[in-house]
């Protein structure tokens, strides 16, 4: 018997209620915050998306998931990202939007205070890129010197507005640990410094004219025009604190629109940029 989209839907959407009711990261309302299978809509083929989703958090994944439904954006560079809640997010932006990604980690630590699992087999936190259309050439790095918690950045080539483009997404060192941050964005900058065209998501743990960012300025421009230095006063602030922390970074790339959205679901706002590849 061959099943009609409707009825996917809507098993798919039972198996999501089951996974809710069980997991430990189940809303206080049921499905609070999503929207309905009928709201289903396309993915923007040229948009792209930062977010630090904050671990450990109690935050449910159906709404994370919902948040990013909301944009439906081609790739999404997630931060502090436990594999379980990724896997969960993308079955729920399947299951409940019909947004289907490929996923990608760079995980850089097991951690069972983070992450949950047991202790002989605790979750992996790091970074986790999904994308509409399928990633190749991943690679997961952990700098030398992550400060006070192991960090690194992964990349992968994949496709964004139909063109091929490699894609960075890092978390740098904790606030107040600038000469570590600085280090680590040499790192990065070397790599990305290696591609004519490139996008860079991620949380730097730094506001724009933080002058461990200098490598990353000499590369790219920040998706909102004049934000970078010395006119850093025009940036848009990005976290629950009033601070510019997280970026889209674009190599060879011009930006077309962007947008940051605050939300209950992080400490972090959600940012992305639409692109323009030609």
């Amino acid at each position: 018997m061959v099943l009609g989209r409707g009825t996917r839907l809507f098993a798919g959407a039972m198996i999501a209620v089951c996974m809710v009711l069980m997991g430990p990261s189940a809303p206080s309302g049921l499905f609070a915050g999503a929207v309905p299978v009928e709201a289903v809509r396309d993915i923007a083929p040229n948009r792209v998306m930062t977010w630090n989703i904050c671990n450990p958090c109690e935050v449910s994944n159906v709404d994370r998931a919902a948040e990013i439904a909301t944009y439906a954006p081609q790739v999404i560079g997630l931060q502090e990202a436990c594999v379980r809640d990724v896997e969960m997010i993308r079955e729920y932006l399947e299951s409940l939007h019909g947004l289907v990604y490929h996923v990608e980690y760079g995980s850089v630590l097991r951690d069972w205070g983070r992450c949950g699992g047991v202790p002989w087999n605790p979750g992996a936190f790091g970074q986790a890129i999904l994308s509409a259309a399928p990633m190749t050439d991943r690679v997961s790095v952990e700098y030398p010197d992550g400060g006070s918690e192991d960090r690194g950045y992964m990349a992968v080539t994949t496709k964004v507005g139909g063109q091929t483009v490699r894609v960075f997404n890092t978390h740098l060192a904790q606030r107040r640990q600038e000469s570590v941050r600085a280090h680590q964005t040499g790192v990065l900058a070397t790599e990305v410094a290696r591609h004519d065209r490139a996008i860079v998501l991620g949380d730097f743990n730094a506001v724009p004219d933080a002058p461990e960012l200098a490598p990353m300025w000499a590369l790219a421009a920040d998706t909102a025009p004049g934000c970078q230095p010395p006119s850093a006063g025009t940036c848009e602030t990005t976290t629950d604190w009033q601070s510019k922390f997280d970026y889209v970074f674009l190599r060879g790339l011009l930006p077309l629109a962007h947008r940051v959205h605050p939300t209950e679901s992080s400490d972090h706002h959600l940012l992305y940029s639409d692109v323009d590849l030609t």
